[in-house]
């Protein structure tokens, strides 16, 4: 019986999610390796045809994750790790954001990973084992302007996070929230949307990272091969993080807003407590 580990990685199609569906193929584990359209992964499967099973998946069909979820079971027998990687950005001043947009984006970056987390935690449970991966941004600790709702989806998928994480420690499963800084993906080229009408009171700050004045994407620091091996070494450790940068620019900024937020929590350590009762 093969005892090789069972990985469910969604948006597989380019960038991240192909990097580690790549790396986890390459190293003998078994994939279910997902995209909107199918044949953009179907090389992955063709090129490991014992270990590979391509899907179709938009994860905010829930048919689709239903079905997804029950074809690894199927082929595989079980899923050890699910990765919910699929997303994609939008800019735009908050004042900015369309109402549609801003549900399609909580739609795909917040809601589709809990959905195929609560469709794969029934058989983690009941094997007491697992591990849950979910790509978050360093983008949810910077709140750069023009990114307030993409940051807002990367804070509420952390926050699911953190608080799974502790209601499943105890049963054998791990849930890792992944902050990445900047790598070479189609994020700020294909993947990246935004809004349709720009204020122009906003020019100098959310207008200043309009896709039109963008000169990073295809420059970005971070290999995503590399990042992938990060994500397979965590998983793999005895003791999984709960909570995992990646790059330098990811530590870089999480150290300056942290240090930034200390010095404000001093700053007004005095009127923080003096909001109880007296006596």
């Amino acid at each position: 019986m093969d005892v090789s580990p069972v990985w469910l990685i969604t948006g597989c199609s380019t960038g991240l999610g192909r990097a580690l569906a790549e790396a986890v193929l390459a190293r003998g584990d078994r994939a279910v390796v997902t995209a909107r359209d199918a044949a953009s992964v179907s090389d992955l499967a063709d090129a490991h045809p014992e270990t590979a099973l391509a899907v179709p998946l938009d994860v905010t069909d829930p048919a689709q994750v239903a079905s997804t979820v029950a074809a690894a079971q199927d082929r595989f027998g079980r899923i050890d790790v699910l990765v919910n990687n699929a997303g994609y950005g939008y800019r735009a001043a908050v004042e900015e954001g369309d109402d549609a947009d801003v549900a399609r984006l909580f739609a795909t970056n917040v809601f589709g990973p809990v959905a195929l987390m609560k469709a794969v935690l029934p058989g983690m449970r009941d094997r007491r084992s697992g591990a849950i991966v979910n790509i978050s941004s360093i983008g949810a600790r910077l709140c750069p302007p023009g990114s307030g709702y993409y940051s807002a989806t990367k804070a509420a998928l952390e926050g699911i996070s953190g608080s799974a994480q502790k209601e499943l420690a105890p049963l054998g499963i791990s849930v890792t929230a992944v902050e990445p800084g900047a790598f070479r993906t189609d994020f700020a080229g294909r993947s990246l949307t935004q809004s349709a009408e720009p204020i122009a009171d906003y020019a100098e700050t959310a207008g200043q990272r309009r896709k039109e004045h963008d000169t990073v994407h295809g420059t970005q620091a971070g290999d995503p091969a590399k990042a992938a091996r990060a994500i397979i070494a965590a998983v793999d450790a005895e003791q999984t993080p709960a909570f995992l940068l990646l790059g330098r620019d990811a530590l870089a900024g999480y150290r300056a807003v942290a240090e930034a937020q200390a010095a404000e929590v001093t700053a007004w350590e005095s009127v923080s407590g003096s909001t109880g009762f007296e006596g």
